[in-house]
């Protein structure tokens, strides 16, 4: 029994009965508790889009409207002599089959659009329903609608409340399926859904469409209800009143609507009652609401009792096997080495006159992993968005098992084999790891968008994913949210996810940029299997891996196709020398000031016992950080060990549990983000977190304030920002992306500056700009560094910081950790768990260690 009040159905039902039974003690009159149910449908079914699917209509009474008249219509004209069920049934198929060309149309835009195109719709119909007055009765509506059969209003008012529970136990089969499944993911990355073959435009057009079907039974119900229906549900005053229930309510949890409707219902009928405009006491009540629960009325009530969440499907993922069945890639059948699976030939692109693809021709082999290597800005990513279908070129072909894929959408070219990765991590937030990679598998099945089995019940498929999260290190994380995952595991939850494809071409985007020493073993190691039964592109800035794994490299250049070959006469290339590695930044003065300094300069920022994590889990266990004026200091570990956690924390973006942050003797914990970026606490974020549509020139005046540095300062530090000054952010490559988000927390009055992992995803040459540019900022600004690779960094900065499992392992002069390789291997290399807590505990200073 207690099992069945957990239910969200269930408990919808309790509360429907319970406002039923009021009506026999109270004033509340039964009709009204009718309305609501049928509300509690009505906000449903806008629910499904806006909490599942991501689609927000503004106009979202057009369906309601509709088969309220479609129901009325019937009733009046041809199903009189028959019941009322067969006019309910009619106002459902009509509303299905008109919402079906409509979504087609409105769904082939996005965000706004969409929205506008929504309200659009439910005005040109209220429009005709207001004035087509020989059908629709026009401005006084149709009344004396039959209802021979529950003609009583009791009657009527429990076949309501079981339509009701029907359609929201129906929904929550549905959102439970692997159709409801692929909404969620689709409302989470749209993008990276397509790429698993799914065709994002059909579920789309799938959930619109039972949306409305549940929005027409509310509709039809309304009629049967009112015993009459009129235009004004469909007027743009009411359009958006379903949207209005459910954010009430609580858009992410799926009872959400019952409590919207319930106040929408509650507040219309008794302030309507006292005021002519309700609506100027109402709005206000909203706006309140609002602002003390923006997670709407449901997520308030979990907060009070300690809950914590999104309640749109149950918590929790299936049992893990007792034993999880080693990873095996999927071999291809038909393998033949000597026939090429992808053949490119003349695959030219261009944005204005900037030219990133010219004329490119190469084949890849079945059995063999072909790197992409190349400087930042040469194409490497465009590349592989023609090669995927995220990108059309402007001319050229490309054949992928002797079929000419040129011109076909992302998810076709994933159905006939080819998965990809990205550069910048792309997976579904707000899933779990563990629903992350099912959902990836799940597109491999015959089933894969299934209405009525539970997606979580499939063994086959739930056994492939534990063993795909097993092999990406993954599987104690399985039931964790993604969005509470460090960057590098993020990183190697993309990686499962492409391997979950179960593609005969993998093309891999960095797969290695962001991870740590031990998990880039793992991966590498996984990527070498791969090339043995799959076709692997790789493109990745980790030079002696290339070199190691690959059969074949190519390397790219501003555009160009610049050497093709074994690694061996690639490495040897004067030309890839030259383009590629670029000139070392000059470092020996930087090293030499360190080793004459004895004290520490006077303290800047002073964080002491720092406890922070994510849903109630500990990251960070007492952390003590200290940076002083004009100091480098490198903060150095494994993924997962909290060092993003810990810049958060100092940033004010993540709320402190316990400890205290002073900076410049003003403790600063507690406050806001913006509130600590202007004291003087400037950030450069994991991922950059430009403004993409903005011009390189715009994102730096965006964030300029005075006592900043200038504009003609920052393009003395980056030559290069001056030349692409007009360019557009996401046209620009991955490293001048990196020089503009340093260079924007320049331009505002920064004392101290946090970058986490400034050099991630950088080629060498890109690397050696931004490090000497580091080099020239020391002494002038505080800097933290969250780096992976301690010797890329421990010869610019002044102290260093280890972290291992959340507490400081290692604190002291960067100059002695650099020497100490034996150190360095145990705090930061291949090192058991184990190990690793004992020298968290241990916490050794630079002079314990010497």
């Amino acid at each position: 029994m207690k099992a069945l009040f957990k239910h969200p159905v269930a408990q919808v039902g309790a509360v429907l009965v319970l406002l039923s039974l009021l009506t026999l003690v109270t004033n509340l009159p039964l009709g009204r508790v009718t309305q609501i149910a049928i509300y509690v449908l009505y906000a449903g079914g806008i629910a499904l889009l806006v909490g599942y699917l991501g689609l927000v209509p503004f106009g979202g009474s057009v369906f309601f409207g509709l088969a309220s008249y479609a129901a009325a219509i019937s009733m009046l004209r041809w199903f009189g002599g028959l019941n009322e069920f067969v006019g309910l049934a009619f106002s459902l198929v009509f509303t299905t089959v008109v919402a079906l060309p409509v979504g087609a149309l409105i769904l082939r835009r996005k965000g706004l659009y969409f929205s506008l195109l929504s309200l659009a719709c439910t005005q040109i119909c209220f429009e005709i329903a207001y004035k087509w007055t020989d059908v629709t009765g026009g401005e006084n509506g149709l009344q004396r609608v039959p209802r021979p059969v529950l003609d009583s209003a009791l009657s009527f008012h429990v076949f309501v409340i079981v339509m009701v529970l029907v359609g929201l136990a129906l929904m929550w089969r549905l959102v439970h399926s692997p159709l409801g499944r692929v909404f969620q993911a689709i409302r989470d990355n749209e993008q990276r859904a397509s790429s698993l073959g799914y065709d994002v435009y059909r579920v789309k057009l799938a959930g619109f469409t039972i949306s409305a079907a549940v929005t027409g039974l509310a509709g039809g119900l309304l009629a049967l209800f009112m015993r009459g229906v009129y235009a004004n549900p469909l007027s743009w005053e009411h359009a958006a009143d379903p949207l209005l229930m459910t954010v009430l309510g609580g858009m992410h949890h799926f009872i959400g609507a019952m409590w919207g409707a319930i106040l929408y219902i509650v507040l219309e009928d008794q302030l309507g009652a006292l005021l002519n405009n309700w609506w100027l006491v109402f709005a206000p009540i909203l706006m309140l609401v609002t602002l003390a629960a923006p997670e709407g009325i449901h997520g308030l009530i979990r907060r009070l009792w300690g809950g914590k969440g999104w309640t749109l499907v149950r918590s929790g993922i299936p049992a893990r096997p007792d034993r999880i069945v080693p990873y095996a890639p999927a071999a291809d059948a038909a393998f033949d080495s000597t026939e090429p699976v992808l053949t490119v030939r003349g695959l030219t692109k261009a944005f204005g006159p900037l030219k990133v693809a010219s004329g490119y021709d190469f084949d890849v082999y079945p059995g063999s992993l072909h790197s992409f290597i190349g400087p930042n800005g040469a194409g490497k990513t465009t590349f592989f968005n023609m090669l995927s279908g995220v990108l059309l070129p402007d001319a050229g072909e490309v054949r992928f098992l002797g079929q000419d894929i040129t011109r076909l959408p992302m998810f076709r070219r994933i159905r006939l084999g080819l998965a990809r990765s990205f550069q910048i991590v792309s997976v579904f937030t707000h899933l779990t790891t563990f629903e992350n990679v099912r959902v990836a598998v799940q597109a491999t099945q015959p089933d894969s968008l299934g209405v009525w089995r539970d997606a979580q019940s499939l063994p086959a498929c739930n056994a492939r994913t534990w063993s795909i999260l097993a092999a990406v290190g993954l599987a104690d994380k399985a039931g964790e949210l993604c969005s509470a995952l460090s960057h590098g595991e993020r990183r190697l939850l993309e990686i499962g996810i492409t391997l979950a494809t179960q593609a005969r071409l993998l093309l891999l985007d960095e797969p290695l940029a962001g991870l740590g020493e031990a998990d880039r073993e793992r991966v590498a190691a996984l990527i070498s299997a791969l090339a043995r039964t799959h076709a692997v592109v790789l493109i990745e800035h980790d030079i002696d891996r290339v070199l190691a794994l690959s059969d074949r490299i190519t390397v790219l250049h501003q555009g160009h196709l610049i050497a093709d070959g074994k690694p061996a006469d690639v490495a040897a290339n004067p030309e890839v020398v030259r383009a590629y590695l670029g000139t070392p930044p000059e470092t020996a003065p930087v090293a030499a000031a360190r080793g004459a300094a004895v004290a520490r300069p006077k303290p800047l920022l002073d964080a002491r016992g720092l406890a922070a994590g994510y849903g109630g889990g500990r990251i960070l266990d007492g952390v003590d950080l200290q940076v002083g004026e004009g100091e480098a200091v490198a903060l150095l570990g494994r993924n997962g060990v909290g060092k993003t956690t810990l810049l958060r924390a100092l940033s004010g973006e993540l709320p402190v549990d316990e400890g205290s942050v002073v900076w410049n003797g003003q403790p600063i914990q507690g406050l806001r983000p913006f509130e600590i970026n202007r004291l003087g606490i400037g950030v450069v974020p994991e991922g950059r977190r430009l403004f993409p549509n903005l011009t390189v020139i715009d994102n730096l005046l965006i964030a300029q304030r005075k006592g900043g540095m200038s504009i003609d300062e920052v393009f003395e530090l980056f030559p290069r920002l001056a030349v692409i000054r007009k360019s557009r952010a996401e046209n620009i490559s991955g490293g001048e992306r990196q020089m503009v988000a340093i260079a924007r927390a320049l331009v505002a009055p920064a004392k101290l500056i946090l970058l986490d992992e400034p050099f991630e995803g950088l080629a060498p040459s890109v690397v050696n700009e931004v490090m000497a540019a580091i080099v020239k900022l020391r002494g002038r600004v505080a800097m933290v560094l969250v780096e992976h690779h301690a010797e890329q960094v421990l010869s610019i900065v002044d102290h260093a910081v280890v972290l291992v499992n959340g507490r400081v392992a290692y604190e002291g002069e960067a100059g002695e950790l650099a020497a100490d390789t034996a150190l360095q291997s145990r705090l930061l290399g291949l090192l058991d768990p184990q190990q690793g807590d004992e020298a968290a505990s241990a916490r050794p200073t630079a002079s314990a260690v010497a």
